[in-house]
């Protein structure tokens, strides 16, 4: 086992526990979600259970090269989102920009490239 390891199951802990308290919040209330993203409560719900998929693939190990690529074209539909219809800045107001939807890329793209390291179900 290498120090790369325990970085790697850091790294798919943090992640997972952003995409599980957003999936949690879109599958309790799509409507609202729907809402608030002006998207359709089914299509809110579709997400919000690829979400948990996502993290519970990432937490365990099990395909966290393709949960990565998943919770990855997620964060570009709300990147693109972002910057094409909401027309929000890097920065956004208030902080509230695509920056922080960026990093999760990355650090996904962490994931699909190297794997979950050897603390997971499935290395």
């Amino acid at each position: 086992m290498q120090p790369y390891d325990f970085g790697a199951l850091a790294l798919r802990l943090i992640i997972s526990t952003d995409f599980l308290t957003s999936g949690w919040s879109t599958v309790k209330d799509p409507v609202g979600r729907g809402k608030l993203n002006g998207l359709p409560p089914a299509f809110m719900m579709f997400i919000g259970v690829a979400e948990l998929a996502g993290s519970a693939g990432l937490i365990f190990g099990v395909f966290a090269r393709w949960a990565a690529l998943g919770l990855m074209l997620i964060m570009a539909g709300a990147i693109q989102k972002k910057i094409f219809v909401w027309h929000t800045g890097f920065w956004g107001k208030d902080g509230y920009g695509w920056h922080y939807d960026l990093t999760l890329v990355t650090m996904n793209l962490m994931i699909a490239l190297a794997g979950p390291g050897q603390l997971s179900l499935l290395p």
